[in-house]
Order: structure tokens, then C-alpha cells, then sequence
């Protein structure tokens, strides 16, 4: 028997996979308005399923956890960088 968190992953995943198809659809159907409709649905599941998911069993990625996604440490000198360690 699946679990609640089972089968919400299942649902999100089924989401996903149906929007990224529709996108994959698109780039050779740029005019299908129904298709960009259903992408769109497919989108809005996933983003309900994705925040349903977060809230009842925890972040699903690093970057859901930390939601830091410009990568600030590599504006930090780099060891070599510092005089200090540049020395050692």
C-alpha cells in the first residue's frame, strides 16, 4: 500500500513529467494554444503539488532548503586568492 507521501510524490512527478512534455510539444507547435493551456495546468499542479509536499514532509532539494540559488559563496575570495593561505 502507498504511503500519503508516496502518493503525493507520485502526483507531483506525474505533474512535472506532463508539463515538461507539453514544453517539448511546443517547441515544434508554438501556436497551439490549448497545448500552452494544459502546459500552464500542468505547471500550476506541480507548484501546488511541490508546496503541498514541503509542508507536510519537508524540502524536496538543497535549494528548497536553503533557497539560496545565486551562489554567493564564489564571490568569496577562493583560498589562493587570500595573502594569508597564499603563504601556507
Amino acid at each position: 500500500m502507498m504511503s500519503e507521501r508516496e502518493r503525493l510524490l507520485k502526483k507531483l512527478s506525474g505533474a512535472q513529467f506532463a508539463a515538461h512534455e507539453m514544453q517539448l510539444y511546443l517547441d515544434t507547435h508554438k501556436n497551439d494554444t490549448a497545448a500552452l493551456k494544459s502546459m500552464q495546468e500542468y505547471q500550476r499542479q506541480a507548484a501546488e503539488f511541490h508546496r503541498e509536499y514541503e509542508e507536510r514532509f519537508g524540502p524536496l532539494s538543497p535549494r528548497d532548503l536553503y533557497g539560496d540559488t545565486d551562489f554567493n559563496w564564489l564571490n568569496a575570495p577562493w583560498p589562493w586568492e587570500n595573502e594569508s593561505e597564499a603563504r601556507k
